[in-house]
């Protein structure tokens, strides 16, 4: 969510009743341990947590493993590059300043080892060189997700089932079964909101789980509304789908067809993209009737897999 925004309810519209949702704030609140080996592969060093070899590559101010460039202090302290700018080049264990001395001894040791992937503990069971591990990591598909939920700057990590649990319980989302959707967003006064969330709605469908988005933003000086759907998984998984969304009123609509997009893209990235359904808001407000001066947006929806 945009800074300043605050976060809306949605109404969801059923054949039995509709309820009005108002505005509210969302609050909420994983770390992944490193897993190692005492093996070795490929005649290579194998390294375990507790040994002197892993101590010596763990840089003493963030306590990740170091990779090239590895700074030395000339009393022989090391530390990662990104820490060398962070303690404004003066060593954080002698207070010498650090200069610009590598120490190539430890980067040689660093390439003999191979270590197993952190995200091991969530069903990665691959072993990488020294210098390879961290770049798979990045791209790892075992690695967390981050949760979806845009109406707070939520912190919590996990796989697919915490995170459907977690936005059920913590955030109190609402949790629907099937492929289509009939929802109504309302706002007595829309002049007030210009970045805004109305609370997420998870669907659970062909067994898989999708997050409808819907907010109130600015682009440039226009004001805008945007309807979009995302994936809970990878995007190579997010392409088997597709999902249509549809608004309008007074004999005029406006359709969307589109992929939905993995929540590995974070909610910002996909609406600063535009990659979904956008109203204006004049046309918004005409579409709800009345003297324009109310929010009641129908927008409904359909999610397909692909064959």
């Amino acid at each position: 969510m945009a800074p300043g925004g605050s976060t809306c309810r949605e109404v969801t519209e059923s054949h039995r009743s509709i309820v009005d949702y108002d505005i509210t704030t969302e609050r909420s609140e994983s770390n992944c341990s490193t897993a190692t080996s005492t093996v070795g592969f490929g005649g290579k060093l194998g390294l375990h947590q507790n040994s002197g070899v892993y101590e010596l590559l763990e840089c003493p101010v963030c306590s990740n493993l170091m990779y090239p460039p590895i700074h030395q202090c000339p009393n022989g302290h090391t530390l990662c590059s990104n820490c060398k700018t962070r303690v404004r080049n003066c060593c954080p264990t002698c207070r010498n300043d650090l200069g610009n001395i590598r120490c190539l001894a430890l980067e040689k040791v660093a390439e003999s080892l191979d270590l197993p992937c952190k995200y091991q503990s969530l069903g990665c069971h691959d072993i990488f060189p020294y210098y390879s591990k961290l770049k798979h990591e990045q791209h790892c598909q075992f690695r967390p997700y981050n949760c979806p939920y845009a109406g707070s700057e939520c912190s919590v990590t996990g796989d697919i089932p915490t995170l459907v649990a977690h936005l059920k319980d913590d955030h109190k989302v609402d949790m629907h079964d099937g492929c289509t959707f009939n929802h109504r967003y309302v706002k007595s006064n829309p002049h007030e909101v210009e970045n805004a969330t109305w609370m997420l709605t998870v669907f659970n469908c062909f067994g898989r789980q999708f997050c409808l988005h819907f907010e109130a933003f600015q682009l440039g000086t226009a004001p805008m509304y945007m309807a979009f759907l995302r994936f809970m998984g990878d995007d190579n998984e997010a392409k088997k789908f597709s999902y249509s969304l549809e608004v309008g009123a007074n004999g005029r609509k406006l359709t969307w067809q589109g992929i939905p997009r993995s929540i590995r893209d974070s909610h910002r990235k996909v609406r600063d993209s535009q990659d979904g359904l956008i109203i204006q808001r004049s046309l918004a407000l005409y579409f709800s009737g009345g003297d324009r001066q109310e929010l009641k947006l129908r927008v409904t929806g359909r999610i397909s897999k692909e064959e």
